[in-house]
């Protein structure tokens, strides 16, 4: 069993890797940043990373996940669906619209593709809980009468999200405010009941 100095002790260790994984990521790119470069930040030896993550994405991801305020939070309910959808469509479109935190993202889906266990965890700690939030808030005001009976509220989430990942990935155009207000509209249209 391990004494309380040994938890604190990797209690420590874990939130400097973390720390210097954000930091290397900010300041050097995801591609230049290194396992070997983020335990020389953090003071601890390669062995030590290796001990938690089992790739450099899975680090990047706790990075992310632990900046992020609250990854699984609910969206707003102000009975508005319309003022909510488009809240939370400007705050993905902006951070969309972010570089530094898109190229790091990007890298993130490219790591995706031929790393199993990455891509699963990034569905169940960011992808997963957005999704959820969203299906509660769907469902909510499918029971307030702003969303008709019987739509497939997974598709519907997935609607809502699918136009903003399409556009940032192929970089086709950019993001603001006036691209997220479209796009609410066009899904309320999709998803509002008829007549």
């Amino acid at each position: 069993m391990k004494s309380p100095d040994d938890r604190r002790r990797s209690d420590r260790a874990r939130t400097a890797i973390l720390t210097a994984a954000a930091e290397s990521v900010a300041e050097l790119g995801y591609a230049k940043t290194s396992i070997e470069g983020i335990a020389a930040r953090a003071g601890v030896g390669k062995q030590t990373i290796y001990r938690w993550w089992s790739s450099k994405g899975a680090v990047v991801l706790d990075a992310l996940v632990v900046e992020q305020s609250a990854p699984d939070a609910d969206w707003p309910d102000t009975g508005d669906l319309a003022a909510d959808l488009r809240l939370v469509l400007r705050a993905i479109a902006a951070e969309f619209a972010d570089e530094a935190n898109s190229a790091t993202l990007r890298a993130l889906m490219i790591d995706m593709q031929h790393d199993d266990a990455l891509s699963r965890e990034v569905m169940t700690r960011i992808l997963g809980p957005q999704l959820a939030a969203t299906k509660r808030r769907l469902t909510a005001a499918q029971a307030a009468g702003q969303v008709a009976q019987g739509i497939d509220l997974d598709i519907a989430a997935e609607l809502l999200f699918g136009p903003l990942y399409h556009r940032w990935i192929l970089r086709t155009q950019p993001f603001d405010d006036a691209y997220a207000d479209v796009l609410t509209d066009l899904a309320l249209r999709a998803i509002a009941p008829k007549g």
